[in-house]
């Protein structure tokens, strides 16, 4: 999925990453306000987590979007959980 349609949408994206990046705060989230950028440092921040898999963590997340929205789950990451 395009990031521009997930920031245009930040107030319901904002909540799927909450659910997806569990250690991310209301506060993370607000404040990135869907900048890439911001979340990803933010994510490499709560996660221990080096720039290449922060990024590839966020491009699976933004890419399962629109297989969300056709009823697939996607496995949140670290765990066996589907989300």
């Amino acid at each position: 999925m395009d990031w521009d349609r997930l920031a245009g949408d930040w107030s319901q994206m904002g909540s799927k990453v909450r659910k997806y990046w569990g250690k991310l705060t209301e506060e993370d989230i607000s404040q990135a306000g869907g900048r890439r950028d911001l979340l990803l440092e933010r994510i490499r921040e709560r996660y221990g987590l080096g720039p290449d898999e922060a990024e590839k963590q966020l491009a699976e997340w933004a890419s399962s979007q629109d297989t969300q929205n056709s009823g697939q789950a996607v496995q949140e990451p670290g765990s066996d959980r589907m989300v």
